[in-house]
């Protein structure tokens, strides 16, 4: 028996371990790990010209690129779906950027992409003197409602004494983070007032300013993130990605405190249906987020989420999990909240008390797909899920 056998190599870090392995020459790594490595990306809406270039271009160093029938004739626009070795695309891109007709954009998006896709860890410096590592393990981020109507613990904490005694069963059980919501987003619910929220939400962020847990405030409001920033909260968590509130954008830059831009089209679009999922998603956020690059924001503190929920389908939850390397390409940390969810009760017809399981099954695959941040309500079976998994894949 020989001992064949085939290998998945995701990264280039693990290209150059496999090298070392069988003790190849250390002056190949350079070259040869980019040939390990394959991605697949897909380009939008490319004039026909421009595609048929790529095309040509990507052809003649060995990879692929798929665009429309009719784009072959240089008709209209197509999408390219563009299949190669990292070392086929660092040759392409080498070669747009001496094109004409956009190519050079091109070039640049997909270099961007691929150095996205490669992984690693940094520091992330947040609001009132805190930091905390990224990329290095999945964090866990517990979540603590201040509601009475939110889908899965509502009106379970609304007293000061059990909102804290909460939040301190999270930090024992591992929680990284703390996200304290003071108004349901769940769909048909009603949007508590202004005063209200920030009556839920200040004496929480007061009371666990001093128990050093990093704190993160999930709102759409300037003023209650403002209030939430003054009193010690490090994160402000925007489900309406600086669409439902004008004024969140010249706060966030301001206050330079990071944020997590969620994808929402159920209270910003009345449900828009979607005509291509994937990238109507990473649109929406990255325009959300250029918003904050051009306004002077450190895009190292930017992180995004996808919003599982909010209006989607089961399948459209499914596919967004499946395909996590596209916003993972955006460059930004990918928090994903998909706890107890609807969507995982009509796949297994469970009430939401019964979809432990279920989230368990969908968060390992999330941190296997890449995900950074898992918001969890159940923090103790989510910490010991993300520990196994990171043993894989980080």
């Amino acid at each position: 028996m020989q001992g064949h056998h085939a290998v998945y190599i995701a990264n280039q870090r693990e290209a150059i371990s496999f090298l070392q392995d069988i003790a190849c020459d250390p002056g190949s790594y350079p070259y040869m790990a980019p040939k390990a490595v394959h991605r697949c990306i897909k380009l939008k809406d490319i004039n026909s010209v421009a595609a048929n270039i790529i095309k040509q271009e990507m052809l003649a160093r060995g990879g692929e690129a798929a665009i429309a029938r009719a784009a072959i004739n240089r008709q209209s626009h197509t999408d390219v779906l563009l299949m190669g070795t990292l070392r086929q695309y660092g040759l392409l891109i080498d070669k747009l950027k001496k094109q004409p007709l956009g190519l050079k954009g091109i070039a640049a998006e997909l270099e961007a992409i691929i150095a996205n896709l490669d992984g690693g860890s940094r520091m992330m410096e947040l609001a009132n003197g805190r930091e905390i590592e990224i990329g290095a393990r999945t964090l866990i981020m517990g979540i603590l409602n201040i509601t009475p109507d939110s889908f899965s613990d509502g009106g379970k904490h609304m007293e000061l004494d059990l909102a804290l005694a909460k939040a301190a069963e999270m930090m024992e059980q591992g929680a990284d983070i703390i996200d304290i919501g003071g108004a349901s987003s769940r769909p048909n619910s009603l949007m508590v007032d202004e005063e209200q929220e920030l009556q839920r939400v200040l004496p929480v962020v007061k009371g666990l300013f001093h128990q050093g847990i990093i704190i993160s405030v999930d709102t759409c409001r300037a003023r209650v993130a403002q209030a939430a920033l003054d009193h010690g909260a490090h994160i402000i968590n925007d489900i309406g990605a600086l669409k439902m509130d004008g004024a969140m954008l010249p706060l966030l830059s301001s206050y330079g405190a990071p944020v997590i831009l969620m994808h929402n089209r159920l209270q910003l679009n009345q449900g828009q249906a979607y005509e291509d999922l994937i990238a109507e998603i990473v649109d929406e956020i990255r325009e959300s987020a250029d918003s904050l690059r051009d306004s002077g924001f450190d895009p190292g503190k930017i992180m995004i989420d996808p919003g599982i929920g909010f209006g989607k389908s089961v399948n459209q939850n499914l596919l967004i999990i499946k395909q996590l390397t596209a916003f993972k390409g955006l460059g930004y940390p990918v928090v994903i909240g998909l706890s107890r969810k609807s969507f995982i009760g009509q796949i297994l017809k469970l009430k939401v008390e019964e979809r432990l399981e279920g989230s368990l099954g969908l968060m390992a695959a999330s941190i296997m797909k890449g995900a950074d941040i898992m918001r969890v309500h159940d923090v103790k079976e989510s910490k010991r899920i993300a520990q196994i998994v990171d043993q894989v894949v980080r």
